[in-house]
């Protein structure tokens, strides 16, 4: 029996993709979901799987063009257990002249294939950015052995069950929602070694560690975390002459940060006195080398520049200033700041007080925290506040629920929360999705103005700057006071000036005047 395999539908937006490479040959067997072609679309690669056991007949050409459903091969049922009963009978005799229980190992072992969990709604594929654990490496149940980045968040794949790690894909390539990455031999560590049953990577493993992986501590030894790997590629640090103090051995941040760059050179011309000759002839370079290096593009990061270009090309965006004496609110947590942490746990920032400010702003001006879609402007009567933060692998704008119904103590719990989980790339699509305005802080990095881009589909965002002190007038006398801009960037398609200037006014009323936001008044 015949059965035709045709090109699955890899997206709402795709038509047809091509038949970049074909894994197996026209007369080959292969075995139920086993990786047969790869299929490459505008968007991306994925791979094309056998639905049932058999041999192979291919019917497209390596770099044809194919129509989503078109048929790509064939696959006879039943050829796999046809031509492997002759091999069967020839092996009956020496089969056995072999005793029983040394059959026992092979059936001991099983594979299950770990997968590419679904991650959100709107998410179709996603990168393998980096594998935590080697091929061959053997594995605990729920141990994480990869991590997966997708153009929203990063998040580690886990192992389904104990056994021998053997990896498919490779680091860099870009997986379709439910694409196998890696396989798990259960049972493969605990079976009995017999000469003919040891497989590559168990011979791999057998290979005694480094004295440097021995005294780290095992497989993790070298292995930067991600904030880590940031920040040594900055520096220009080879992980590999880094100490970790992590589990494991495993480099933390706070390694990174320790780490200096000269200190790897140093230490390898220390360990390796043959290459002296090569290191004195290395002054003779100019000094001024002009150097290049390319590094491709995250996900994340063309994500993020898509949906910038978007908004500005989308919307009438237009921007719109002020500024606020930041004195009333510097004076309050000069006063509290104590107390306060010391009661809710938490340090008094600006970020509670701006939040607090647009949301009391939001109740006055809804359509600033409005948003279109299609025909209609759908206005909500929450603030969803989304805080823009700027993470290790780019910027992520995370969402406080209902922040109008929050203490100050629970906008600062909330902040620190989800800043601390973009630092260390563990949120979760759940708590980057929706949000109606949108807060972003350009003053930690010395900003003094700005124009901050829409958060779309959002309508407004308002951008904080530095504060820095300037001579102001006050009550005909010039004074001297910490002064911040506030930029307030909006879509006239639904916000008029007149909402737009209001709505920045009343915000900074009620930053100049904190009693207000107690009062509600």
């Amino acid at each position: 029996m015949s059965l035709e395999i045709k090109v699955p539908p890899v997206g709402e937006s795709i038509t047809e993709v091509t038949l970049s490479r074909w894994i197996k040959k026209s007369g080959d067997t292969v075995e139920m979901d086993e990786v047969i072609a790869e299929l490459e679309s505008d968007k991306a690669t994925f791979e094309l799987t056998a639905e049932k056991a058999g041999t192979l007949n291919t019917i497209a050409n390596e770099g044809d063009t194919l129509a989503i459903g078109a048929v790509v091969a064939n696959i006879e049922e039943g050829g796999a257990s046809a031509n492997a009963a002759p091999a069967a009978q020839e092996d009956k005799a020496p089969a056995a002249a072999t005793p029983a229980p040394a059959a026992a190992p092979a059936e001991a072992k099983s594979t299950v294939e770990i997968k590419v969990p679904a991650v959100g709604e709107s998410i179709t594929e996603v990168t393998l950015s980096r594998w935590i654990k080697k091929d061959g490496d053997e594995v605990a149940m729920d141990e994480a052995i990869a991590e997966l980045e997708s153009d929203k968040a990063t998040f580690e794949l886990t192992a389904e069950k104990p056994g021998v790690l053997k990896t498919i894909a490779k680091e860099g390539d870009v997986l379709e929602i439910g694409a196998v990455v890696c396989q798990i031999e259960v049972g493969g560590a605990s079976a009995p070694a017999t000469p003919g049953s040891v497989s590559t990577p168990a011979l791999e493993n057998a290979v005694p560690p480094s004295p440097e992986t021995m005294k780290q501590g095992g497989y993790a030894a070298g292995t930067p975390s991600p904030a880590a790997g940031k920040i040594l590629a900055e520096k220009g640090v080879d992980p590999q002459s880094v100490s970790g103090t992590g589990v494991g051995g495993r480099i933390t941040k706070e390694d990174a940060q320790n780490a200096q760059a000269g200190a790897p050179k140093a230490a390898a011309l220390a360990a390796k006195p043959a290459s002296a000759p090569t290191a004195q002839a290395a002054p003779s370079q100019p000094s001024g080398a002009r150097d290049e290096r390319r590094e491709k593009m995250t996900p994340l990061r063309k994500t993020i520049a898509k949906r910038l270009v978007a908004v500005k090309n989308e919307t009438a965006m237009l921007t719109t200033f002020n500024e606020v004496d930041m004195s009333p609110i510097m004076e309050l947590r000069a006063k509290y700041k104590d107390k306060f942490k010391e009661k809710h746990g938490v340090g008094l920032g600006f970020m509670s007080f701006f939040t607090k400010a647009v949301c009391e702003a939001l109740r006055e001006w809804p359509a600033v925290g409005a948003r279109i879609e299609g025909e209609e402007v759908v206005y909500s009567n929450f603030a969803d506040i989304s805080i823009a933060v700027s993470a290790p692998k780019g910027l992520v704008v995370p969402v406080i629920r209902n922040a109008e119904q929050l203490s100050l103590a629970g906008i600062e719990k909330a902040v620190a929360g989800l800043a601390a989980k973009a630092r260390e790339n563990k949120l979760t699509i759940e708590e980057m999705t929706g949000g109606n305005f949108t807060i972003t802080n350009g003053g930690v990095f010395g900003s003094m103005m700005s124009t901050p881009i829409i958060n779309s589909p959002q309508s407004a965002i308002l951008g904080m700057h530095n504060i820095v002190e300037r001579p102001v007038a006050v009550n005909g006398q010039v004074v001297i006071r910490p002064m911040m801009y506030l930029a307030l960037s909006y879509d006239h398609r639904i916000i008029d000036g007149r909402e737009s200037v209001s709505f920045l006014v009343r915000v900074k009323q009620l930053l100049e005047d904190p009693a207000r936001l107690l009062l509600g008044v």
